[in-house]
């Protein structure tokens, strides 16, 4: 067995967080810890959990293995190196993430932008904009793929760069259903992420939980538009939980969609009145973060930008090379590959760190130096 399907094994094992977690950490090979799970080391599991660990359904096992087949797909262990750092820190970190999309991006700095789901004209607006101005400046922009804020946040964000969205049902199912088409565009052009496994449909109390990945992946969430009962409170409760920094839009007296964001600037949430206002302020944290994602992708340390992490390009052949071979006008990586002769992966690393810098911006998988 591989470590992808031990992983998948564990996942429809339904183990709890916590054990879960103690496992992979214990054992950072997956093989190890799903033999460790089936000899006892979970302790004492109900028939359902050991029936999945010892005699795994294999057309289930199949079907997951085939949806990890198709395009950028991944299973990341809490013990990954790859398993988004900032999310790492939070004590409900999931031990296992299902990720669409690009994986580097989750340790990208983000932004959270949340808010209700029936949000007025405005607010859409806001949340669109907000997103688009973020993305502009290089940041990630984190939501659930809710209605209303979160789809206008993804699609502001699309405009410009690239989204994150943390989803409440398996990462191959899509709730709402009309936003079927976007979580399709994320997976192309960003990151889908889910703690559930393939297959996992909307279910209430998923929707939730998946606030603390929201806000354990974010360095700060931003809230645009909540009434007092809304589930962006959530988030902004376990952003600050977590130590993250936490914004709100006010609005009017009148608004019964402004009172959640009041309450929390009454509490200490920043007052946001434009997205400077949010870059400005967490800056010195991005350049933090953008220091771990150099070290990780193993590349020199570059110098940070004030507003943005900030990556110039670096001091070997191979980032001169590629900064040679990039212009003004969009290149596909394929012909990045044939100007430069360097392999993806090491195109893909380079280009990586260039982008965190906003050296290189993306439009459709193509690559171009920014203005």
């Amino acid at each position: 067995m591989n470590a992808e399907r031990a992983l998948l094994v564990l996942s429809r094992a339904r183990l709890p967080d916590a054990v879960a977690r103690a496992l992979l950490q214990a054992w950072p090979d997956p093989v190890a810890a799903l033999e460790a799970a089936r000899h006892g080391g979970a302790g004492r599991l109900d028939a359902g959990s050991r029936q999945a660990l010892m005699r795994p359904d294999p057309a289930r096992l199949d079907a997951d293995l085939a949806w990890l087949g198709g395009g950028r797909r991944r299973v990341l262990a809490c013990s990954d190196p790859d398993y988004p750092a900032l999310l790492a820190q939070t004590p409900w970190a999931p031990p296992l993430l299902f990720v669409d999309g690009d994986v580097d991006l989750l340790w990208f700095p983000q932004i959270a932008i949340v808010g209700s789901r029936r949000p007025s004209a405005a607010g859409r607006e806001r949340a669109f904009a907000y997103a688009a101005a973020f993305a502009g400046a290089g940041w990630a922009v984190t939501s659930g793929l809710a209605g209303g804020i979160d789809t206008q946040a993804h699609l502001g964000a699309l405009t410009a760069w690239r989204t994150v969205a943390v989803v409440g049902t398996g990462p191959d199912r899509v709730f709402p259903p009309g936003n079927t088409g976007l979580q399709a565009r994320i997976a192309a052009a960003g990151t889908v992420v889910s703690e559930h496994p393939p297959g996992t449909p909307a279910i209430a109390a998923h929707f939730p939980s998946r606030n603390r990945i929201i806000a354990g992946l974010s360095l700060a969430t931003l809230v645009v538009e909540a009434a007092l009962r809304s589930g962006a409170l959530i988030t902004a409760r376990l952003a600050a939980e977590a130590g993250r920094e936490v914004f709100a839009i006010p609005g009017s007296p009148d608004n019964p969609l402004a009172r959640g964001c009041h309450r929390l600037i009454r509490a200490g949430a920043g007052l946001v009145e434009e997205p400077a206002d949010v870059v400005s302020e967490l800056a010195p944290v991005a350049a933090s973060l953008a220091d771990q994602l150099r070290g990780r992708l193993g590349t020199a340390p570059p110098r940070v930008a004030a507003g943005a992490a900030a990556v110039q390009p670096g001091p070997t052949a191979d980032h001169s090379r590629l900064w040679s071979a990039l212009g003004h006008d969009p290149i596909p990586l394929d012909v990045l590959v044939q100007r430069t002769g360097l392999t993806v992966a090491t195109l893909s690393s380079i280009l990586l760190t260039m982008e965190l810098d906003g050296q290189v911006v993306v439009d459709n998988g193509r690559y171009a130096r920014r203005s």
